[in-house]
């Protein structure tokens, strides 16, 4: 066979194709050899909320990186308008366009995280949360204190804060199975409902001590804005306090709400994991509640349908 002759059978010329086209966002799902459907979820409803006007199509987690102890999951997000970097503890987003290293990005990330926990003890209000119109009211109190100058502005944080604890109990009370036959305090009535909640929430002979500093916590806590609010008295320094002691307050009421549920959830009923996760969903009934799923499995206590994959 002379050099210029082409041997019908030999496909050596056809081995080798180049893709020269990228694959578009909404089928490398179908290519995805590991996925959280869960976390996947949870991460898409942030980009979504934070990013207005964008659609997720694709996402995948792509490293978790340990720091001093703390684990932070890096996501990749293509949405139909951007891509970006989603990192979280706490969750945040980095447009790829404008951070696109990755190390950079997760050192900044880290950074302004240790910043952001270092200023303020307050409850993470980045992710959806059904304690928002407490952390709402909260924050306004807080606002209020920073430009307040007379007494009547000290007695407005009083009030907002008041009123703060008063949706901290409405939000619980929702969370929480409470037996028919026991009876209910007023909507108004805090410290009534610290004592019903508490009690349902952290009962036991070994929750003793615990559960009475609760009580006595929120007791004392709505003295004071009760307080705050009517006297003449009011001032800077008693307003900083009250607004600290709220936060408190707010803090243990979430972790006791959530250990509660945590507790009976130590590990995985099917294939016994611990790597037992939290999610929030604001479609759960009736205006969004916490459910949780396994790491290792696809296990899931989510009260509703199976939730749309990503």
């Amino acid at each position: 066979m002379t050099a210029d002759q082409t041997n019908p059978d030999d496909h050596t010329d056809d081995q080798c194709v180049i893709h020269d086209h990228p694959v578009p966002p909404g089928e490398l799902d179908r290519y995805a050899v590991d996925s959280d459907p869960h976390s996947e979820i949870d991460i898409a409803r942030y980009v979504e909320i934070e990013a207005q006007d964008e659609t997720v199509q694709h996402l995948e987690r792509i490293k978790r990186e340990i720091v001093l102890g703390d684990a932070y999951d890096i996501w990749d997000v293509i949405t139909d308008k951007d891509r970006w970097w989603v990192i979280t503890n706490l969750t945040n987003l980095y447009s790829q366009k404008h951070f696109p290293s990755l190390d950079y990005t997760l050192s900044f990330h880290i950074g302004l995280m240790t910043r952001l926990k270092s200023r303020s003890g307050r409850v993470d209000a980045n992710d959806p949360s059904p304690f928002d119109e407490v952390l709402r009211r909260g924050e306004q109190a807080s606002d209020k204190h920073d430009s307040a100058v007379e007494v009547e502005d000290y007695q407005a944080v009083g009030m907002l804060l008041r009123e703060s604890l008063i949706s901290l109990a409405s939000a619980l009370r929702r969370r929480t199975d409470i037996p028919t036959e026991m009876e209910r305090p007023q909507d108004s009535n805090f410290t009534g409902w610290a004592e019903v909640l508490m009690n349902q929430l952290c009962g036991g002979s070994s929750n003793k001590e615990l559960r009475q500093h609760l009580k006595n916590t929120a007791k004392e806590t709505w003295q004071l804005v009760n307080w705050l609010t009517h006297t003449r008295s009011a001032n800077k320094t008693a307003s900083s306090i009250a607004i600290h002691t709220c936060q408190t307050i707010i803090g243990n009421f979430i972790q006791i709400l959530e250990k509660s549920r945590t507790d009976k959830t130590e590990e995985c009923p099917v294939c016994k994991s611990r790597d037992v996760r939290t999610h929030y969903d604001i479609s759960i009934p009736p205006d969004g509640d916490y459910y949780v799923s396994c790491g290792v499995c696809d296990w899931t206590n989510h009260p509703g349908p199976e939730k749309e994959q990503i």
